[in-house]
């Protein structure tokens, strides 16, 4: 067995040890195709207010800019999974991605204990782990290693596990076995742009960030558009809805990561009386506090004001 593959079933061997689902390499170079579509989308304004998607251009595309003599981006899927709605119905919906603990404090660990594993066990390797955090087109990288590929909704998409699930990578100056991509299986399906309410997936495999209630949510900073009333159905951070109507979907599974559940605290919370001290205690380690107090009580008030009744 050669180096390379010995290296590489190490690798994906303690990756899923920590308790990541899946795990893809793909040989580290420039994505050509991929700059094509990144130039688009900017020049377009789908990007927002999101003025960092503009940032450090170069490294989103050419992790040798990241990690100098790269060879090899090893791509990880960690599930989120929750089959729990919260306050499916009647008030104020989250995104199941921020039922718990902030995934990148808790997928961060996992990919330092495994960079650490790598230089323990094959010596002195150069590498940078990245959680959506960094200039990496995270969902460019797992569809080219096969993890799944990109849906309509712009979604990285598992066909054995679905859609719900984080994604990270270790960028390596390491050789590694390469995987390849996968066949995309939405065929004519066009669920996710049908339920879209804010018509943000303006084509199959193009979403304008601007239009995402998620954006609306979570990034935007000033005031939400007046034009978007009665468009949030109670989403007041995230949105899980082309996701939750793919038919991929049906095939996930409740994730085995305790951090990632919900306080009972969070079950019962009375969003119409929070307060900035409940905020702060509720969310201290928590992906909401991205929002702020302030911003989640603005969506708050917007999807109160404009409720369907």
């Amino acid at each position: 067995m050669s180096n390379l593959t010995t290296n590489t079933k190490l690798i994906k061997n303690k990756a899923y040890e920590l308790g990541f689902s899946f795990v893809g390499i793909s040989k580290a170079g420039f994505l050509e195709e991929e700059a094509k579509n990144l130039d688009q989308w900017l020049n377009q304004g789908m990007h927002g207010e999101m003025k960092y998607m503009a940032n450090h251009y170069d490294m989103r595309l050419d992790p040798t800019k990241l990690v100098e003599g790269a060879k090899s981006v090893v791509s990880l899927m960690y599930n989120y999974f929750n089959d729990f709605k919260l306050n499916e119905g009647k008030g104020p919906k989250i995104s199941k991605y921020a039922y718990g603990t902030d995934y990148h404090y808790v997928v961060k660990s996992k990919l330092k204990e495994l960079i650490k594993h790598v230089e323990d066990k094959i010596g002195n390797v150069a590498g940078r782990a990245f959680v959506d955090s960094g200039p990496v087109l995270e969902k460019a990288w797992a569809a080219k290693s096969g993890l799944g590929w990109a849906g309509k909704n712009a979604n990285l998409i598992n066909k054995s596990a679905g859609s719900f699930y984080f994604l990270s990578e270790l960028i390596l100056d390491l050789e590694l076995d390469y995987d390849g991509p996968v066949k995309d299986h939405c065929g004519t399906c066009t669920k996710c742009i049908d339920a879209c309410p804010t018509q943000a997936i303006v084509e199959p495999y193009r979403v304008d960030g601007s239009k995402c209630i998620s954006y609306f949510t979570i990034e935007l900073k000033e005031a939400i558009p007046n034009e978007m009333a009665g468009k949030f159905e109670d989403w007041a951070f995230g949105c899980d809805i082309c996701q939750d109507v793919c038919p991929w979907n049906q095939y996930s599974t409740k994730h085995q990561e305790p951090a990632f559940e919900l306080s009972e605290e969070l079950k019962k919370m009375d969003w119409d009386e929070i307060t900035e001290e409940v905020f702060d205690r509720v969310f201290k380690d928590s992906a909401l506090k991205r929002t702020k107090f302030e911003g989640m009580k603005r969506n708050l008030r917007f999807i109160k004001k404009h409720a369907k009744n």
